[in-house]
């Protein structure tokens, strides 16, 4: 098997992943929070020292300023739909993600403001016309850090910088990102930083975060769930502070101990190793798709300017068509279709159709590409 879908999620997981969820339920299988004894206080530990491993991980300060979450769509809906109010100014990108899209055209039939600044056929933003719509009154912009469908990469230190000057706050979504990007939160100047957790960071699925960064008022912001989170029981009302405010249920202390041992996995790694081994697997894939008559692939064609995302049509088959029969015939898994991101496939100009995307992670090898590229070609041809 050879798989191609680490946009989607990592695959296989690193051994220490699964050994940390493993140990979690056999050391600390109490309710962090919810009571006083030796496994309930084990598994706060367990959460607690996760929440300073990613603080650490993000450079983002105050570590009870990660808020550990279902998904990354959880991550971006706590900030919308708890920031934004009827008459606010939102401005985002035609790259985004259906996290974002779909809270922002609800909110906007609310009374929200939404400002979709288009970008590049090759999915890259233009930071002049970012900065003209940010300094019309907006209250928020949101942009993905790479894309899901053509891998582009966003200045979002630029974007973070124009954002302030303006008064604005700034949300990036790191999904395809977090683990195989450097992301200085305090030195990008990002506010919220949603992030996956079971992609780049080689964690499970389940488990994923939004960073809120220190000089954040979080009063102006509303829970998106309420309910018990272990403290303050004498009252109705949700508590305030960080990060119960916005943790309520039990949480998923396997998951995050999962995602831990991911992050701690990564950085022995190196975030720079692993982005030079994406670049290289990258542009090999580039360039043996471009070099296939009928073939075409969408994106910057540079692997300095995308992460490990290369997506892909053949004129005349559908790609359904072309899916399946590398997974039949071949056993390649990839995506195919609009991958949740329609606004995407819009800009680059494969709407309704959608492409192939292929998606190389930790554990893909150069031998793996070469021969996905060869199948490819096969099927295309026959």
């Amino acid at each position: 098997m050879i798989y191609l879908d680490s946009a989607a999620t990592s695959w296989p997981k690193p051994p220490e992943v699964l050994k940390a969820m493993v140990g979690v339920l056999e050391r600390a299988g109490g309710n962090p929070g919810r009571s006083g004894h030796q496994l309930s206080i084990e598994a706060a530990r367990v959460m607690y020292d996760a929440r300073e491993d990613i603080a650490r991980f993000f450079n983002s300060g105050d570590p009870m300023r990660i808020i550990f979450t279902n998904n990354a769509t959880h991550a971006i809906n706590i900030v919308l739909k708890g920031l934004l109010k009827p008459g606010d100014r939102v401005v985002t990108s035609s790259m985004e993600h259906n996290a974002v899209m779909r809270p922002l055209r609800s909110l906007e039939e609310r009374g929200l403001i939404l400002d979709v600044v288009p970008c590049a056929s090759d999915g890259s933003l233009d930071v002049s016309d970012i900065a003209t719509a940010i300094n019309i009154n907006a209250r928020l912009v949101v942009i993905n850090h790479a894309s899901n469908v053509a891998g582009t990469i966003s200045p979002v230190a630029e974007v973070a910088s124009i954002a302030h000057r303006a008064g604005v706050l700034f949300l990036v979504d790191a999904a395809q990102t977090a683990g195989v990007l450097p992301i200085d939160v305090k030195a990008f100047g990002i506010d919220f930083l949603a992030f996956t957790g079971h992609k780049g960071l080689q964690g499970p699925p389940g488990i994923d975060g939004l960073v809120i960064g220190d000089h954040v008022d979080t009063s102006q912001i509303e829970p998106l769930v309420q309910g018990g989170t272990g403290s303050q029981s004498e009252l109705e009302e949700q508590p305030e502070h960080l990060p119960d405010k916005f943790e309520s249920g039990t949480p998923n202390i396997v998951g995050i101990a999962g995602l831990r041992a991911g992050i701690n996995w990564v950085k022995e790694r190196g975030v720079e190793a692993v982005r030079a081994q994406e670049k290289e697997l990258t542009g090999a894939l580039i360039a043996g798709l471009s070099d296939i008559a009928g073939v075409k692939v969408y994106g910057t064609h540079d692997p300095e300017k995308s992460v490990a995302i290369v997506s892909f049509t053949a004129a005349g088959r559908r790609v359904s068509e072309i899916g399946l029969r590398l997974d039949e015939d071949y056993c390649i898994l990839t995506r195919v279709g609009l991958h949740c991101a329609p606004a995407a496939h819009r800009t680059i100009g494969t709407f309704p159709g959608g492409t192939v995307r292929l998606a190389p992670g930790a554990f893909t090898t150069m031998d793996d590409i070469k021969e996905a590229v060869s199948a490819i070609e096969k099927v295309v041809r026959s």
